[in-house]
């Protein structure tokens, strides 16, 4: 089987521009940039299953990831070609089965931008068994590094911003105004390289919601840190399938909400 890529080439940078009035001692125009948000449906075998807000760049990343995550595809193999139409406004994968049928059940989650799942997490999920174990101060450089000059969050702000890291650097990393959605490109782009996130370290600016462990168990991602909060599920989750879950990440200070031996001694002398 081939695999066929087809990718919209006047795909958006990710921003708009705009003149707007700003406030700083005067009042000014100023023509900047604000980040851009719109609808990508996602379709299979030509059949509709979810339409997504989500920041219009690595629409196919996004599809694929979404796919993959929410176990519709094992792996490419299971893809025969992928289309992001020329708008930019849905993306067409293509199975390489022909029967294939749309999730009954789909679940609005709290991601912002209008998430959606259609997963169940209160099924069982079996621990996530794995020996990665980082220092928090490596932790805090890490997700330090995951907003660069240059990127979209530099460039409009309102973005979120997800990586994955092996510990000592970061090898994946996704932009986009939905949180959920970072993960999924992140994913999406996995595939496409050929990478296994298995025992990567997910980081993110987001607050992390049950959706986004759930997805993160789904990538066999042991460790997940934010600069912000955890919700409750997300916290119990994690307590649940073995995973590391740390929240407001900074040098020197974070709150460790499950599974803190991964972290070593925790101390200020590490």
């Amino acid at each position: 089987m081939i695999f066929v890529r087809f990718v919209n080439q006047n795909m958006t940078e990710g921003v708009a521009q705009f003149r707007y009035q700003s406030l700083n001692g005067r009042w000014e125009d100023v023509d900047g940039e604000v980040i851009e948000e719109g609808f990508v449906s996602i379709f299979v075998n030509g059949q509709e299953i979810a339409t997504i807000m989500s920041t219009p760049r690595d629409q196919d990343k996004l599809a694929l990831g979404f796919l993959r995550n929410e176990g519709v595809i094992g792996g490419m193999s299971d893809v025969r070609a992928v289309h992001v139409c020329p708008s930019g406004v849905c993306v067409d994968v293509w199975l390489a089965r022909a029967d294939f049928s749309p999730p009954a059940r789909m679940i609005l989650t709290s991601g912002c931008g209008g998430g959606v799942t259609f997963d169940d997490l209160s099924k069982r999920v079996e621990p996530l068994q794995s020996s990665v174990t980082i220092a928090p101060s490596r932790l805090a450089e890490l997700i330090n590094r995951i907003q660069q000059p240059g990127s979209l969050y530099a460039r409009s702000g309102g973005v979120h911003t997800s990586a994955l890291s092996d510990g000592e650097r970061i090898v994946v990393i996704a932009e986009d105004v939905g949180r959920h959605n970072t993960i999924d490109k992140l994913r999406g782009e996995c595939l496409l390289r050929g990478l296994d996130p298995k025992d990567h370290i997910l980081l993110a600016t987001g607050r992390i919601s049950s959706e986004m462990i759930n997805k993160a168990a789904r990538m066999g991602c042991p460790i997940v840190a934010s600069r912000t909060s955890p919700t409750s599920m997300s916290v119990r989750l994690a307590r649940e399938w073995n995973i590391t879950l740390c929240g407001y990440v900074r040098r020197g200070a974070m709150n460790v909400y499950s599974c803190p031996e991964r972290l070593g001694k925790m101390s200020d002398e590490e």
